[in-house]
């Protein structure tokens, strides 16, 4: 009760409020002052592409190559959670099957980031089959393309946060999911912060 009385008094401020909502406790909260709300699930049709470009952050920098390559530092934490133990080689080898993944979309170093098109996993799959020594990776991400998992990282990102108050939750993911749902959600909610300065207030 607390925090939904400050999440209004803020939004009457003029800040802007983005929650992450693990039980759909503020769904009614989102409704009643035309929020943003945001379901995040298999079945849901709001998704998040964790293979994403950074978006240039306000007076930082607008190199290419730096932005490929926080993209990828990205997916590998994301790659890593969902692969668990990972050696040094199968390191290397993701890390250039997501700078091809880019590639093929044609965002190298140097080229206009505007108007391109983030691959999603199944192009970072079809990559990965074509290379030697990743039998077992393609193996485990293939669930997240063609298997059960299919609906959650496999699209291009849906979701909007132009919004004073935007709502996630995460309530219908499974258990399985969650860690992985809440690491996208967060590195969404920080490219769109850093990409423009203004007061705002994250509620976990």
């Amino acid at each position: 009760y607390a925090v939904k009385v400050e999440v209004i008094r803020l939004l009457m401020m003029g800040a802007e409020v983005i929650i992450i909502d693990p039980e759909m406790e503020y769904k009614f909260l989102s409704d009643a002052v035309g929020g943003t709300y945001v379901n995040i699930s298999l079945a849901s049709k709001s998704k998040i592409n964790p293979f994403d470009l950074p978006r240039p952050t306000a007076g930082g920098t607008t190199d290419t190559e730096d932005i490929i390559r926080s993209a990828v530092i990205v997916v590998k934490g994301l790659l890593r959670l969902i692969l668990k133990d990972i050696n040094p080689a199968e390191d290397s080898l993701l890390d250039r099957a997501l700078l091809e993944s880019y590639a093929k979309k044609d965002i190298t170093p140097g080229a206009d980031l505007t108007k391109i098109e983030p691959p999603i996993m199944t192009d970072f799959l079809e990559i990965l089959e074509g290379m030697e020594g990743t039998k077992d990776i393609v193996t485990k991400l293939k669930k997240f393309t063609d298997g059960t998992f299919s609906g959650l990282f496999n699209s291009p990102t849906t979701v909007e946060m132009t919004n004073k108050l935007v709502v996630f939750c995460v309530r219908d993911l499974e258990d399985e999911l969650r860690a992985l749902g809440i690491y996208s959600i967060i590195n969404y909610i920080w490219n769109a912060v850093r990409s423009e300065l203004k007061q705002r207030v994250l509620v976990i």
